[in-house]
């Protein structure tokens, strides 16, 4: 594929700072991208590798006078990567159909352009929307329901009973409606406690792989429209979270906790169940969250603290073994101290 420079500003509704009928015929990142290639320089720090990059042309938000290359200027660079990367590499297409080799219970129904792909298996009363993808190996219970142009990678399992909306991506190993994490303990033993509720998955969600969704006791566990998870990423049973939030790889959720709008949670952050996480919040790497979170914070840390008094803190540890040789050193002092005052009260005493 290739395109004028010209034609990809139009598309992207950015202007051309140098020549317009350059023919662009991929994008590569800034250090190894060669001629015929567009680049992006999101980031200010950044913008010297431009002088010394062998791109056509690089995407940023002001173009350079000393660099001689010609620029898309756009105000968010990175955002248009994103969707020139989309144009150079659109997603593969399946012809609408269901694969020989596929399972169909009965009472479902397929929306237009739907492909179901081999080994698949869709339960009785299943409900597909148009355009959706169901890759190899992936299961769909009875009575799920998946909406338009959603994604399901192979061997993806949605349980029975749960609800997904449209433009949902859901990569490989994930697993939608298993049973929480629920045991009624009883002299000495834990009785499985029966889930029987459902989840919720809003419009445009996106799931890393073997992530686990797990099915409410009662009612819904939700994901919130717009939210993305990266792989490995455990919900725990009636858990609900909000509009466009991010849970990085590793985080743990216990159940029945409550997660605002734009929350981020990073790396491996667990929380505690049945707390509250206001909106806005952002929660540092390996973080335990044990308490409620109040909306806009900013913290790090178990159990977390606000961020920059967590950076104080990891400071201050690194010096530990600094201040403790210190205080020998001054304990020493004191003591030595105390011995000179008492030997010089008793000498006093003497003389008089």
């Amino acid at each position: 594929m290739a395109l004028r420079l010209g034609e990809i500003a139009e598309r992207l509704g950015g202007r051309i700072v140098g020549d317009e009928g350059l023919l662009i015929q991929g994008i590569a990142p800034i250090e190894t991208a060669k001629a015929g290639e567009i680049a992006f320089v999101a980031n200010a720090k950044y913008l010297k590798k431009g002088a010394e990059t062998g791109a056509s042309a690089i995407i940023v938000k002001a173009a350079l006078d000393e660099v001689k290359k010609s620029f898309l200027v756009i105000n968010d660079p990175y955002y248009a990567f994103a969707r020139l990367l989309t144009i150079f590499h659109p997603p593969r297409s399946y012809p609408p159909g269901v694969n020989p080799r596929a399972s169909v219970g009965k009472g479902v129904s397929l929306g237009e352009g739907t492909f179901i792909g081999p080994l698949a298996i869709l339960e009785d009363g299943v409900k597909i929307g148009e355009r959706v993808q169901i890759r190899a190996g992936v299961f769909v219970g009875e009575g799920s329901e998946i909406g338009d142009e959603t994604i399901l990678y192979p061997n993806v399992t949605i349980r029975e009973g749960v609800k997904i909306g449209k433009r949902v991506i859901i990569h490989s190993g994930t697993v939608i409606g298993s049973d929480g994490f629920g045991f009624a303990p009883h002299k000495g033993r834990h009785y499985k406690i029966p889930q029987v509720g459902g989840v919720i998955i809003e419009d445009d969600v996106e799931f890393g792989a073997n992530c686990a969704v797990d099915r409410a006791v009662l009612g819904q566990t939700l994901i919130g429209r717009g939210t993305k998870i990266d792989n490995l990423v455990q919900i725990g049973h009636n858990v609900t979270i909000g509009n466009d939030t991010i849970l990085v790889s590793q985080v743990g959720i216990s159940g029945s906790v409550t997660i605002g709008h734009h929350v981020t949670l990073a790396g491996q952050v667990g929380v505690s169940g049945h707390l509250s996480i206001g909106d806005h919040v952002m929660v540092g790497g390996k973080s335990g969250v044990t308490k409620d979170i109040s909306p806009k914070q900013v913290v790090s840390g178990f159990p977390p603290v606000p961020h920059k008094d967590w950076l104080k803190r990891e400071a201050a540890v690194r010096h530990l073994p600094e201040i403790k040789k210190q205080l020998k050193m001054l304990s020493k002092k004191i003591d030595q101290l105390e011995m000179q005052s008492l030997t010089s009260k008793k000498n006093q005493a003497k003389e008089e």
